[in-house]
């Protein structure tokens, strides 16, 4: 069993910039970033391969987020810069035990509880 934490949310003017952090129990093979506002459905953000060589990024985040990890560490991070108010979210990071890369379609069999992102207009 793999046991994801987030950290790193907040409350943050529009244009700033935060940085999340997910720490793992163990180190795992590819790894993603998930946000959801309320009413609304899940929405994949970014992953990131096992070796940290391979990522990718939903359009509406792309040049603004940057998704790495330190696997000394078991974590992995989420850059966030030019925050803007529809980037206002709960954000939650995955896991997967599958040696595969799907990219955006990765199955993740492991979550973490979320971290709040605020941001300001």
């Amino acid at each position: 069993q793999v046991q994801l934490v987030e950290s790193g949310g907040g409350l943050v003017q529009a244009g700033g910039s935060l940085r999340l952090s997910c720490a793992a129990s163990i180190r795992t093979y590819a790894m993603g970033w998930f946000r959801q506002v309320p009413g609304k459905e899940r929405e994949f953000v970014a992953a990131i391969s096992r070796s940290g060589g391979i990522t990718e990024y939903a359009d509406s985040v792309k040049g603004r987020f940057t998704v790495s990890r330190d696997n000394a560490k078991n974590t992995m991070y989420l850059q966030m810069n030019d925050l803007k108010p529809e980037d206002t979210a709960v954000y939650a990071c995955a896991a997967t035990s599958s040696a595969a890369w799907y990219g955006r379609n990765m199955a993740y069999e492991y979550w973490g509880q979320g971290t709040q992102v605020t941001v300001s207009s």
